[in-house]
């Protein structure tokens, strides 16, 4: 298991997406757009990509981001909207 898989809602798949977008740590992320971070990886699929991913991309960055991140700000599907 990889650093990124410490982030919570990143499971294998996710991590592999992260480091093929150019974020193989936790800190690489921190201060990244997740909004520019999804719609680079549906160009790079040449696919929509379930939005999903996208409140994925913002609970990792949040949780990178954040010091003593808020549990439920962990949890992705709280990141919609």
């Amino acid at each position: 298991m990889g650093e990124l898989r410490k982030i919570p809602g990143v499971g294998k798949q996710t991590e592999q997406d992260l480091i093929r977008l150019g974020y193989s740590t936790i800190a690489a992320l921190k201060g990244a757009n997740p909004e520019e971070m999804y719609e680079r990886d549906c160009v790079e699929r040449c696919v929509a990509i379930d939005r999903c991913q996208l409140y994925v991309y913002r609970c990792a960055v949040y949780f990178a981001s954040t010091p003593n991140p808020e549990p439920e700000k962990c949890k992705w599907w709280n990141w919609k909207g």
